[in-house]
């Protein structure tokens, strides 16, 4: 879809200056204006179920409900919505994985201008935004010679379960977060487990830690 009239952006992120420096980026815009903000994944959800924005901007990163969770929760409510995933780490990290789970695009809270009022305008008109550096990653996955890391391989639920058994949540603590029965997440720890080929929730959280994916 084409938008005729200004793109509504919501900013979601836990940092003021973060949204700011954003709001003032979008001041020079003639055809983008700021239209919701949240600081946490509660308020990003109120934003998407009310209709206030045309593109999202959402932070990996935010305190209680994190951007993995509510990216998620927004694309099963609202498939349609486009989300950008704001983050700070490098894009081999997060980026093959929030793009699995129906992410619009990833950008580096360390890119220019020019780069997230592109990214903006392209979502917004029903593509996906890859940079040049997520773009070579994700090539680099479908090389045999090429190694992005088992978390790449875990589908979207499995690697929402695996970030929180790595942040030493219990079983019972993610079911009750997900809404889902302590069975079903021992199986997808299981899986987990499987597919990385760890054997405990130390060697997940170290391997979180070796991969820079733990706040």
């Amino acid at each position: 879809m084409t938008f005729k009239n200004t793109i509504r952006v919501a900013i979601c992120d836990d940092h003021e200056i973060v949204r700011q420096g954003i709001r003032r980026i979008m001041i020079d815009e003639a055809d983008i204006e700021v239209s919701a903000e949240a600081a946490n994944g509660r308020e990003a959800l109120d934003i998407a179920r009310k209709d206030q924005c045309d593109v999202m901007l959402l932070d990996i990163s935010m305190p209680g409900q994190n951007g993995i969770d509510t990216l998620r929760t927004i694309k099963q409510g609202q498939p349609k919505l486009p989300i950008l995933m704001l983050s700070g780490y490098d894009p081999k990290q997060y980026a093959v994985n929030v793009l699995k789970m129906g992410a619009d695009g990833y950008l580096d809270k360390e890119c220019d201008t020019e780069e997230i009022t592109k990214a903006i305008r392209i979502v917004a008109n029903g593509r996906r935004y890859v940079s040049a550096a997520v773009g070579d990653i994700l090539a680099k996955n479908f090389s045999n010679d090429a190694d992005p890391g088992s978390h790449t391989q875990l589908s979207d639920r499995e690697f929402q379960v695996f970030l929180r058994l790595a942040k030493g949540e219990l079983v019972s603590e993610i079911a009750a977060h997900l809404s889902l029965s302590v069975k079903t997440i021992s199986t997808y720890r299981t899986r987990v487990m499987e597919k990385m080929g760890l054997h405990s929730n130390s060697d997940l959280t170290c391997y979180a830690m070796r991969n820079g994916l733990l706040d």
